[in-house]
This record gives C-alpha cells, structure tokens and sequence, in this order.
C-alpha cells in the first residue's frame, strides 16, 4: 500500500497498514483523493495538499503533541487539519495561558521565539510567563524526536544586574522579542518599563497612593530624573496624566523608650493589587484607590507611649458571624419597639437603644463584642431613664401657639390614662385626677392665652403628676429593661455558637495558651488577635459612581471612595496577617455592618453618637499640643493613624488600640471627644484621672463635652472639680461644629453641622504635661480660631448653597438633640 507523500527521509509519516487502519477505509480515501499515491490528474491534488505546511505542522503535532487525538483515516483530512488549526492558539500561546492563570501566580519573564514555530510567534508577540510555568506547558513528548515537531522555547534569562533595591520591590530584567531590546517588568504591580525604574517616583498608576515614593539615600547610585523626563511605559494604553494630589504615607517605625523593637506590620514591597477588580485594569484600581478628598493625616507618628501588652483573646470576625449577629440585633431592636408601644403606647426615644448598647458595655463582662451579655445591675440606668421620660408623652421643641395648646391638652389626657390602667395608690390617683380635670376646666375657659402661658401650666402639670406618673410605670418600664437584656443574652449564645462551629470546622483552636509578656515600653501599636483568623468567603464588589458597594449573601454595604482608599491605607499599615490583601473586603464588610448595626439603619441615625471634630481643630491639636492620638474614634471617622474604638476583633486590622477604657498609657497627648452617653463619660473621666495619678510621665487629655447644666452631667462636673483641670474652655452653639458620624457615606453638604449646644473643653494634664503642653493663652486663641474656620468649605469640591446649608442645619439640631437629657420646649 504506497504511503502517504512526505517532505524529507527524517520526517517519514506511518502508513495506513502501520497504523492498522481497515483497506475498505483506505479505498475509500484514495477514491475521495483520486488514485494511489499520486497518480493521475487528482493524484497531484492530493500532494499539494499533503505537502501544505497546514497538513504537514498537523501531521506532526498529532504524533508530538501529548493529549491532541490521533485522526484516523475513515476522518477527512481537511477536516482534521483544521481542527488543528483553530486549536492551535490553546497549545501554543503562553499569553492564553498566562492569562488564565495570573491569579495563582503573577507572570514576570519574557520567551524567546522557538525555532521554526512562526504560527506561535504571530500569535504571541511578547509574553511574560514564568521559566517553570512555560517550561513545563512547552514540554516535549517522551518518545518523540526533535524532528517531528517544533522546538520547545526556552526563556531567555537575562543577566539579573539590577540594584538590590529594585530587586526587592519586585522588579526583573526580560527581554522582548518584538524590539529586540530588554525592558524591566515589576512581578507585584504587573508594570513594564523601558528604562531602568527608579525608586521613590510618585507614579498615579502603578502607585496612586505613593506608597513606594520614599527617598534615596545621598550615595545612592541612582539619580532621580527630573520630572519631564519619566520612564516611559511600554503600552500607551497605561499613560495617565498626573496631577494626583494624595499624600506620600511615610512608613516609619519610631524608637521606643527603652531602644527596642516596636511591633509593626511588615514592610510589603509595591502596592498589592486588589484581585477584585483585576491585575490588568491597573487603570480601576488607581482609580478606587485614590481619594477625592481628604479628612485625615495618617503620617503623624505617635508619641503614646505603652507597656507591651498580650494579643487579645476576641475571636477574629467572621462575614457569617456578622451576618448572624446583625439579623439578631435587628431582631432585638424590634423587639424593643414593640415592649414600649405594647407596655406604654409610646414609641422608643430617639437614639435610645444605641445609648443602652454603649452604656452597656461599660460594665459587660461577656464575649460578645456588640451585645451585652453579663451585666451587672440588669436594669439599664440609661434605658430607663430615657423611657421614662416619655412618659406619659414625649415632649418637643415647641415653635407655635397652637402646639403648645394641644401638647398640653396630650400631656394631660396621657397622665389620666395611665393612672387609671395602673395600680397606683389612691393619693396618686387623686392628685393626678385633680390637676388633670384642673388643667381640662383651664384650656375650655381661656381662649386668649400665649405660648408661654401655655407652656408654664405644661411645666406645673408636669411638677404636679410626673412624681406620681413615674411610680405607677415604674415596675413596667424596668420590666421592659430586663427583658431586652435576657433577649440579647440568648442571641449572644447563638453568635458564639455559630463562631466556634466556624473554628471547629477550620481546625482552630478557640482558646490559645497565654504566653509571657515581655514588661517593656514601646509606642503604642493595633491591637493583635490571639486567635488565627479562619478562611474568609467570597465578597462581591461594585461601584456606583463614586461608592463602592460591597455585598454578602445580599446584604450590601456602602462607603464613599475616599474613604474606601482610607481603609486600603489603615489596613496596609495595620494588618500583619494578610499582606496579599486577600481577606480585605471581608475584613471591611464586617467593618461597616458592625458599625450599621451599633448605630441603626434609619437616616441620620447614630450620626450624633460618631461625630469628630473639624479637620483644622486636629490639625491645631497636633500643632499646639502635640496631640497624635484619638480616645474615641473609628477606622471611619479617625483622623490620625492611632487611636481607641469600641471593637478590636473588626478594627484592629486597621490600627485600633482597643477600647479607651483598656488603654492604659504612660505617656503622650491625646484628644477626647466621647459619644455622649453620660454613663460612658463618667467612667472616662474615672479611667483618666487614674492614669494622670499614677503616672510620672508628661500625660495630657483634652476632652470635648457638651455643656449640659439643666441638670449638669457628672462627668462635667468632676472634671470641673478634677486637680488635674488645667483650663476649661467653652465653645457656644451654632458658632462651631462637628463632622458627621456618617461621613464615609453622606453628601459633602452634609459632612459638617453646626452644634446645638454649648461644647466644653477641658485640658486634663498631670505635672510633666502641663509642663510640656500646657494651654498657654496664645495657644488658646489659636485653637479657638480653628475652630471658627468652617469645614464646609474644606476639599477641593464647591461649597455648598445657602439653602442647603440651612436645611442641613434644621436637620442637624434634631439630629443631635441631647441624648439622655429632658428637652425643654421653648
């Protein structure tokens, strides 16, 4: 049987008797080809086509190729070559497979062109794939001569003369095939230069937040070019103009005290890429990544000096665990609303359940970071309080005549109802009857009364019944108190359920053995976990406009992205256990459902309790008093890189200390601006007295209050009459303001409101720290003329109008009415 037409001796094709193929199956295709071997007129046909550099690179990929099938010859030849054919660019582009395979591994070497495979080389012009990944994909077949197929393509390993320096951040010497020239390709950002890179260059697109832009030394063989004259980039398509106006963090690790080592995160080198959007959109990422504004300064180092400290024993977070908790909390403040409208027909006070959360936590000894579980006395003073207060109505600022006629015509009809549905004494029941029939018989007789006249027999009616009132609903509201307490110490069993199962299922152990500390004095550092952080499940990412939006199991939650970019930045300087950046979108979504849950999900919600002070106030603070620490802060609403929030497991990962009632520091300047529950800030001004008393070191605490006189607030008090007052300073209403609790989502018209009370400041310092900043009267007025700057206009974005300034102004005043205290309807 004549063989099949070949081009060389070397390259001999088996027939079809070699390969076993059945005669009728032969016949058949010399019919289809005409004749035998290449006889006849379409014998010539058959040659020409068997002789094609088509059919003969699929003869011999079909005998070299491990894992193509061989075609049998009952299969037509056109059909099979062209099989080959479309196939060709699987088998053969290590740019297709790079691709597909950047995410396991990112791809940093060049490939020479292999002999005799032009079809590869006009697929694949350049290819940045590792030595091992290609070598291994173009590996040849076992039993295979180099004769019957192509080459393998061997990398060309350049001569790696790069600095050391460069080396580290990640860059690498390759060669490109289409210029025949080297170039410098950096394997963490997936940046290709021509010229040789230079560090401590700001470039917006491989590094938008000037992460690696850190000087040289002055012996330095490399020369900073100037500007005009900056590397070019391989690929036009990564050109982007500058003019990117961000900060250089500088990462710097202080000296402590005692010259030793503080702990820090590690040094990565580059700018990680975040794999949720891609390493080949380099143009996204530097575009999420770069703040809009800025209300923050993460370059002030810390002067706040600590005793060495233990991790903390909290379980890491977990998107499943806060999932779970959030859907309890809902549940619980639920349940709280309808105790109150049930049991007192009223609905919950404005802000009340978050009070009842933070002054919880003051005295909880449980596990649960959010939840009170072991409280002590079960009562709440501050839910109490409040909800008494409502009864038997709420009271509201009063503008006009007839409001004030008919909220004393409410508050009257609200006492008689609920001294009749109450087991009250018989005295009770008839001095609240008499002074209600008293107050009826006075509205029906006098038409021509004022707002105040109406308000001062409001006043007398409440002096007359409210003693009375209150002890009819007292044993009502504490019942309403405890209850919501035993729900939340159910609920806290079920969270710490579902957290150890997760462990558990993980091979993580709940419990880890307490090692020694080492009693040295270093600045002070995030807080570390003591527990490992189990594998973290997806989260899906998207942008709207300029909010990113990022979703669990349906459940989205929303942060501006400047803000977005300032939680990349606190979590890269922070965050010691994840430097690929793998667990940071989990991190943050647990981040801001744990914060929409303390606070609420209403609008305006919670923003009173999280407000901070105008960007120009801290930067005085720094200036005039050394201060480089927050008491009470938030990854969201910090402005300095250092300070205290109320949950280590979510904000450690981006530089919370802790609690401030667990700080305890030996020296430094710090600020204070507490949420304002009143059980909240006595025990802070418990806890720093205690450290001024006992500490030798410069120590220094101003604190931001409200002025509340009527009655005044403990804290207020004490620390008016503290030893260690050193001034007080007091700031009117509506001559100053805060910045919203809401800031990483709110409009910017919204970002500042004007206070509706008086602020007090105090400067609470020990002997050294008087010494060192003690409020001098030029320091004083300087601080008070920051703070007539407005932060309105802060940002390069317009200000906003007159109308809508004041309209956030109506919305700010009911927004930040005081939290506990009795509002007086004038």
């Amino acid at each position: 049987m004549a063989a099949r037409p070949r081009r060389g001796p070397s390259e001999a094709v088996p027939t079809h008797a070699q390969r076993g193929v059945p005669a009728r199956d032969t016949r058949w295709r010399q019919r289809r080809w005409g004749g035998r071997g290449g006889g006849g007129k379409t014998g010539g046909r058959a040659e020409r086509v068997a002789a094609s550099p088509r059919v003969r690179f699929g003869q011999l990929l079909m005998h070299g190729v491990p894992g193509v099938p061989v075609y049998t010859a009952d299969q037509p030849t056109h059909l099979c070559c062209t099989f080959l054919w479309v196939s060709l660019p699987l088998l053969w582009d290590p740019v297709t497979w790079v691709q597909s395979n950047q995410r396991r591994k990112p791809s940093h070497a060049s490939v020479a062109d292999p002999r005799g495979s032009r079809v590869a080389a006009e697929m694949a012009n350049e290819n940045h794939g590792s030595p091992r990944e290609e070598a291994s994909l173009l590996s040849h077949s076992p039993g295979t001569s180099n004769q019957s197929q192509p080459c393998s393509p061997k990398p060309v390993r350049l001569v790696q003369d790069l600095p050391e320096e460069l080396v580290h951040a990640g860059w690498e010497k390759c060669w490109s095939r289409r210029e025949s020239r080297p170039y410098y390709f950096n394997r963490f950002t997936n940046q290709s230069l021509w010229e040789m890179p230079v560090l401590g260059q700001h470039d917006v697109l491989s590094d938008p937040l000037g992460l690696n832009a850190t000087p040289l030394p002055q012996d330095s063989s490399l020369e900073t070019p100037p500007v005009e004259n900056k590397p070019r980039k391989r690929q036009l398509s990564e050109e982007q103009p500058s003019g990117n106006g961000v900060k250089k963090p500088k990462i710097e690790i202080p000296v402590t005290p005692t010259s030793q080592s503080v702990p820090s995160s590690p040094s990565i080198p580059g700018t990680p890429t975040l794999k949720i959007w891609g390493a080949s959109a380099e143009d996204k990422q530097a575009a999420l990544l770069r703040p809009t504004e800025v209300y923050w300064d993460l370059d002030i180092q810390t002067n706040a000096v600590i005793k060495h400290r233990a991790p903390s024993e909290v379980l890491p977070p977990h998107p499943e665990v806060e999932l779970l908790r959030s859907q309890l909390i809902l549940k619980l403040r639920q349940h709280y609303r309808e105790l109150c409208q049930q049991r007192e027909g009223i609905e919950p006070p404005r802000e009340s359940f978050n009070r009842w959360m933070l002054e919880r936590k003051v005295v909880d000894k449980g596990s649960d970071p959010l939840l009170p579980s072991n409280c002590e006395p079960v009562v709440s003073p501050s839910m109490f309080r409040e909800i008494m207060n409502d009864i038997p109505i709420r009271l509201s600022r009063i503008k006009f005549r007839e409001e004030a006629k008919r909220l004393l015509f409410k508050y009257a009809e609200a006492a008689r109802r609920l001294i009749e549905s109450r087991s009250a004494s018989p005295d009770s029941r008839k001095v609240v009857k008499w002074n209600v029939e008293d107050t009826f018989s006075w509205l029906r007789k006098d038409h021509s009364a004022s707002k105040e006249d109406y308000m001062d027999r409001l006043e007398h009616l409440r002096r007359q019944c409210g003693p009375h009132v209150s002890a009819a609903a007292k044993d009502s509201v504490e019942g309403i108190c405890s209850k919501i307490y035993h729900i939340s110490l159910e609920y806290v069993k079920r969270i710490r359920e579902k957290h150890l199962a997760i462990l558990k299922e993980n091979n993580i152990p709940d419990e880890v053995e307490a090692s020694e500390v080492e009693p040295r004095l270093v600045y002070c550092y995030p807080v570390r976990l003591a527990v490992s952080a189990p594998p973290m499940p997806s989260v899906e990412m998207h942008m709207e406009n300029s909010v990113v939006c990022i979703r669990y199991k349906g459940e989205m939650v929303k942060v501006s992205r400047s803000y977005f970019s300032k939680l990349w930045l606190l979590y890269r300087y922070s965050c010691v256990d994840d430097s690929a950046f793998e667990r940071f979108l989990p991190r943050v979504w647990c981040l801001l459902r744990r914060y929409q849950m303390m606070f609420g999900v209403g609008l305006y919600e919670g923003t009173g309790l999280q407000g901070s002070l105008p960007v120009h106030v801290f930067e005085a603070l720094h200036r005039l008093f050394g201060v480089s620490f927050e008491c009470f802060a938030s990854p969201l609403n910090c402005y300095f890189r250092q300070y205290c929030s109320a949950f280590p497991d979510t904000d450690g990962y981006f530089g919370s200390r802790g609690p401030c009632l667990d700080f305890a520091p030996l020296s430094g300047s710090f600020e204070a601006n507490p949420p304002f529950c009143e059980e909240l800030m006595d025990a802070m001004v418990s806890h720093f007295e205690k450290l001024l008393e006992s500490s030798p070191e410069p120590l220094s605490f101003i604190v931001f209050i409200p002025e509340w006189r009527e009655p005044p607030t403990p804290a207020l008090t004490r620390m008016e009459q503290s030893r260690f007052k050193r001034h007080q300073l007091v700031l009117p209403a509506f001559e100053h303001e805060y910045r919203s609790g809401s800031q990483h989502i709110c409009k910017k018209e919204e970002m500042h409101y004007k206070a509706v009370h008086n602020t007090a400041v105090l400067f609470l310092q020990n002997d050294p720290g008087f010494a060192k900043w003690g409020p001098t009267p030029e320091r004083l007025q300087e601080l008070t003329a920051a703070y007539k700057q407005s932060g309105r206009s802060h940002g390069s974005s317009s200000s906003s109008s007159s109308s809508s300034s004041s309209e956030a102004k109506d919305r700010d005043s009911g927004r930040e009415q005081g939290p506990s205290r009795e509002p007086h309807p004038t």
